[in-house]
């Protein structure tokens, strides 16, 4: 892995058509200070760019922490209008991992606590290491969630979970995070990295406009009611029908041979 100039708070290791982002602060077990959500917007537009790339790995350096939370010194000397400005600039970095029309998958490898679990909870597919931790504490500092935690989890676990988990601050463990659906996968740690290349390796054998499509019908469909869901669905299935990859994967089939996506 290493870092670069503008990104010196991350390691970035390139593995085939996987990305491998890692949080890397130690000595704050990896949170998320200003600039630190600033570089991993930079890299997030780096990858959406980067056409050799398919996928996105996002975890934490070492063996305890993903991402341990928000900076709290910065926090701290937050004014209310400095207050919204700091909450709408790291929503804004999530809203990219949310919106990227390639897989986002995080590897969550210990502590993924509020700043850390708004992260991986925008992320499309999360796993969790068997020492992982999560929980979106920030009651207990008189504050609420400020990154889409309050929005995000209850779409993902249901409203009466998330309003329970996030007014005690209750944080869970991985294997109790896999039961409230917060997480789909639960690991050894040694084998964590391995299990998500795994996953965004098989979602890269099928075609990325399916993909993107199927990503973004499902993250616009949650807001909407039920039939305008389904006519947003059959809209983004009658554009594929127009496309080359559409059509190479049904004589693929028919064939039976492997489908060459060429993303168009």
């Amino acid at each position: 892995m290493s870092n670069t100039a503008d990104c010196p708070d991350l390691l970035l290791e390139p593995r085939g058509p996987v990305m491998v982002l890692s949080v890397n602060r130690p000595d704050r077990l990896n949170a998320l200070s200003r600039d630190t959500l600033a570089q991993i917007g930079r890299a997030l537009r780096a990858f959406a760019e980067d056409t050799a790339q398919g996928a996105l790995i996002v975890t934490g350096a070492g063996e305890k922490s993903f991402v341990a939370g928000a900076d709290i010194a910065e926090l701290a000397a937050l004014g209310p209008d400095e207050a919204e400005e700091y909450s709408r600039s790291g929503q804004a970095v999530m809203d990219l991992i949310e919106h990227s029309a390639k897989p986002v998958i995080a590897a969550i490898n210990g502590y993924a606590l509020g700043g850390g679990c708004e992260l991986a909870l925008a992320c499309h597919v999360r796993i969790a290491a068997e020492n992982a931790v999560l929980g979106l504490p920030e009651v207990g500092l008189g504050a609420i969630p400020g990154y889409g935690g309050t929005q995000r989890l209850p779409r993902i676990i249901g409203l009466g979970r998330a309003i329970e988990l996030v007014v005690t601050g209750r944080r869970v463990r991985a294997d109790e995070a896999l039961a409230l659906g917060l997480v789909s996968r639960v690991v050894p740690q040694a084998a964590l990295l391995a299990e998500a290349e795994s996953l965004a390796l098989a979602i890269l054998r099928n075609g990325p406009l399916a993909v993107a499509a199927a990503l973004e019908a499902m993250r616009d469909g949650m807001q909407l009611p039920l039939e305008a869901g389904l006519r947003l669905e059959s809209g983004k299935f009658g554009r594929l029908a127009a496309s080359e990859d559409m059509h190479e994967g049904l004589r693929a089939f028919i064939e039976k041979r492997p489908a060459g996506f060429q993303g168009r």
